[in-house]
């Protein structure tokens, strides 16, 4: 499997093989992270009220953790049950979140142009499906380092995408042992992911302001979240009572 196409002046751009190997091995050690993202996920999922079968099909077809969450808070807003028992406007109030959520591919789509955008459709549209934030920061250092092998931007894709279906049904099947999965703040996983993206980001000098506001943002965050859960157990046993 080798295509080789021109992108303008610059250097040749293959699909191979070997690039598909190299994109996997790549990204195995963030695809541990995102396996147990999953299972943050699907705890969270299964609180919810999605079954299994419905976990694990949004975890393929949306495939974005934020999204993911900020559509179960949609869910838990009505009291749960799942996608079976939602009516049109919670359906158009998830379509909605999901999109804001994910409108950050648009960007991601575009930097990655220069590199799939001389390649036959079918095989630039597969990669960018498995797209994710992990492999598309992966992605944008194998470009810059001078590589030009596309097949390794779906490769590092292919592996990250199993390791969070994993994650997800693992999580569901999980989930009766842990009872509330986000008072222990498993709903919060995605400010530690954003925040180790960001520094496999830093490299540059000029990094520096975007990194402090970026910490100091997820640090606000988390310490919110972590407060409301503090909150919430504690006033778990004096409304029993």
């Amino acid at each position: 499997m080798t295509i080789t196409a021109q992108a303008g002046a610059s250097r040749p751009v293959t699909f191979t093989c070997a690039g598909l190997a190299a994109g996997a091995r790549a990204a195995q050690a963030l695809a541990s992270s995102t396996f147990v993202y999953g299972i943050a996920f699907g705890l969270v999922a299964g609180q919810a009220g999605l079954s299994i079968i419905e976990a694990l099909l949004m975890s393929a077809a949306v495939y974005s953790g934020s999204a993911q969450l900020a559509a179960l808070t949609v869910l838990g807003n009505r009291g749960g049950g799942g996608f079976a028992t939602a009516g049109l406007g919670t359906a158009l109030a998830l379509a909605a979140t999901i999109l804001l959520m994910n409108a950050r591919y648009i960007l991601y789509g575009a930097t990655l142009r220069p590199w799939l955008g001389s390649l036959p459709g079918h095989k630039a549209y597969l990669s960018l499906f498995f797209l994710g934030d992990g492999n598309w920061l992966l992605a944008m250092k194998e470009h810059a380092a001078g590589r030009r092998d596309a097949a390794f931007v779906l490769g590092s894709g292919l592996v990250m995408f199993a390791g969070w279906l994993a994650g997800t049904l693992l999580g569901e099947v999980a989930g009766h042992l842990i009872p509330s999965p986000a008072r222990l703040g498993f709903d919060f996983l995605i400010v530690a992911f954003a925040a180790a993206m960001a520094v496999g980001m830093f490299d540059r000098q000029r990094d520096t302001v975007p990194l402090v506001a970026t910490a100091a943002a997820a640090a606000a965050n988390l310490a919110a979240g972590l407060a409301g859960a503090t909150a919430a157990a504690m006033r778990a046993p004096a409304e029993a009572a």
